[in-house]
Parts: C-alpha cells; structure tokens; sequence
C-alpha cells in the first residue's frame, strides 16, 4: 500500500500550522531565490500556478516574473482534473474558482499550451533527493508531466517548497517524474539531470 496519502496529511498537518505571517515571509525569499535561478532568468513563457491558502507563495514570483516581461502561464482546472491554460495578466484578473482555486479570466490556450513553457513551476507537498515530488494527489500535474514527455519537450521542472518539506524519500511510483530544482526560502537546489 502506498504511503503517499500518510505522508500527504502529515505534510498538510505542518502547513496548517503556520501563520499568515509565516507564509509571507516565505513567499518573499521565495520570489527572491526563484528569480535568481538561470532557468528563469532566461526564460521566455513560464508555466506557474496561484498559489492559495498555505501554500508557499507565488504571487510575488508571478508578479515579477510578469514585469520582466515573462510570458506566465497559469492552469486553469478543467472537469476532467486536466489543466487548460491562460496567460497571467495581473492579479486583478485572477477569478475564484472550484476548490479554492484562483484563475486567470483571459482566454484559454488549451492543453498543449504549456508544451511553450521554458519553465514550469510545480506545485507540491514534498521533494526527495532525487528530485522525486510528492503531489496533492489530484493528477493534473502528473498529465501535464505525461504531455510534456510524450511531446518530447523539456522545460525546467522546478517545485516551490518550504525548508522543511525536502525529505529523504518521497514514495515512487512508475508515472512519477522527477524535477529538476527545488526552491525553498533558504534557496535553491538542483538534482542530477533527468534522462532525455
């Protein structure tokens, strides 16, 4: 049996503790750590996501992302669990939708858009040291890893994690992908290529 859902609610547990502040502060090094990564640094189009409630922030990396003039990218959650696309074009065009989600109110790209990204931003509950994420369990992410693969494309994989949520083993299984960074608030870390 998977440990995955034992190790998910554990990892929620933690993050239901810490505070509005906590998570600011966070969000800040954050931002400051991802923007300073090559893989952003250079990229034309960014594929990301809003981040909400306790998660580690994105709306600061979004913004600065944006006002280099990066081309971001943000999922828009379909009836099927599938991931559709929209470009970021400011929070004040950020909508609610289901699940506590926050979406982009522009046009969709569908799918295949974020075959475009240069980068993609993950979200996540845990990394290992092998760059082997650990996922709400939800899928999306995991067809968005499936369609990047089968189209033969590799954008920069990066997952945006608190300090403590970089462990020594995340449960595998056979669709899992590994990424190729983490950023934390205390920086950024990069993992053994992927095989092409």
């Amino acid at each position: 049996m998977s440990r995955k859902p034992t190790l998910r609610r554990e990892l929620l547990a933690a993050r239901a503790l810490l505070t509005s502040q906590d998570v600011g502060r966070a969000a800040s090094l954050l931002a400051s750590a991802a923007l300073d990564l090559p893989e952003l640094a250079g990229a034309r189009t960014v594929a990301a996501y809003v981040s909400v409630g306790r998660e580690p922030g994105t709306h600061a990396l979004l913004d600065a992302l944006r006002a280099r003039g990066v081309r971001v990218l943000l999922p828009v959650l379909m009836a099927d669990n599938d991931l559709d696309w929209a470009v970021f074009e400011g929070a004040e065009h950020l909508l609610p939708a289901g699940r506590g989600l926050l979406e982009p109110d522009g046009t969709r790209l569908g799918p295949r858009a974020v075959l475009e990204a240069d980068a993609v931003l993950l979200p996540g509950l845990a990394v290992d040291g092998h760059g082997m994420r650990l996922g709400r369990g939800g899928g999306s992410y995991d067809r968005v890893l499936a369609r990047l693969a089968d189209a033969g494309v590799h954008p920069a994989l990066i997952v945006l994690l608190y300090d403590d949520e970089v462990v020594a083993r995340v449960p595998e299984e056979p669709h899992d992908h590994p990424v190729d960074a983490v950023v934390t608030p205390a920086g950024a870390r990069r993992f053994p290529s992927r095989a092409s």
